[in-house]
């Protein structure tokens, strides 16, 4: 499966990624978890270290390494690049080994207007159409915060977009706007997971405004997991009750997707 994870900022997306990669991880499934995300957090909500995962280059940021792959160094405008690097090895030489997920922190494609036809978009673009097309892994992509990654053509040929939605009509007016733009750009299996719910009419109130949507679950408001953000701990690993809730999420996923 080819999972996409996407919502306003602060619903809790990157904690979705992070545990949905754990649980399949813990099932024996190969996993790559992708952070696409400008503001990388997925490696601390995997449960690296802070000072270590901030010590991670993005990928976009290695110029050396683009500069290898594409023929052409990122910022130099008016030159000729290849418009397929080679990009199969990426995973294994620049990936981190965390409890069986392969973590890849990869940065966000840039975005039109900003030299969006350079050669650091071309090789995150073939990175991406590899792990989605080629590879056999299951991936998970933890996508920028709100709506414009859509206009980037980062998310094509996923299996599927999760939007995470919080109690709130900020939260749903954003799940409502991706919605519209995934139609635009092909995605036809669309989800919502309900984070942080305390009461039932807080559950109520998303599902009536967002009825026309799939709704695959919802994870409960936790203080372990808030209290794990502050240590170096996965919130896979701090409360059974969550982590059976993702299990409910996965099985959702399965049903609607399949396992390939």
């Amino acid at each position: 499966m080819k999972i996409a994870i996407s919502g306003k900022g602060g619903t809790g997306k990157t904690t979705l990624a992070a545990c949905l990669a754990r649980y399949y991880a813990n099932k024996n499934y190969k996993v790559i978890a992708v952070d696409a995300d400008p503001d990388a957090n997925l490696a601390s909500a995997l449960g690296v270290d802070y000072k270590t995962a901030l010590k991670i280059t993005p990928l976009i940021e290695m110029k050396e390494l683009i500069e290898e792959r594409t023929g052409a160094r990122p910022g130099e405008y008016g030159t000729f690049f290849k418009l397929n690097p080679e990009v199969d090895d990426i995973p294994q030489k620049f990936g981190m080994d965390i409890d069986g997920v392969r973590l890849l922190v990869a940065g966000t494609i840039k975005a039109g207007g900003s030299g969006c036809y350079c050669p650091e978009n071309v090789f995150l673009k073939s990175l991406f159409r590899y792990l989605v097309v080629r590879s056999q892994e299951i991936v998970i992509m933890d996508m920028e915060a709100g709506i414009e990654h859509l206009g980037r053509g980062t998310c094509e040929n996923m299996d599927a977009l999760i939007i995470v939605v919080e109690p709130g009509l900020k939260s749903i007016q954003t799940a409502l706007k991706i919605r519209e733009m995934s139609h635009d750009i092909g995605i036809e299996k669309l989800f919502v997971v309900i984070n942080k719910l305390k009461t039932d009419s807080e559950e109520k109130l998303v599902k009536e405004k967002l009825e026309d949507f799939v709704i695959l679950g919802k994870l409960p408001y936790s203080e372990k997991v808030r209290e794990s953000d502050l240590g170096s701990t996965s919130p896979f690993d701090v409360d059974p009750e969550f982590r059976e809730s993702i299990g409910k999420i996965a099985a959702g996923l399965e049903k609607y997707i399949g396992k390939k």
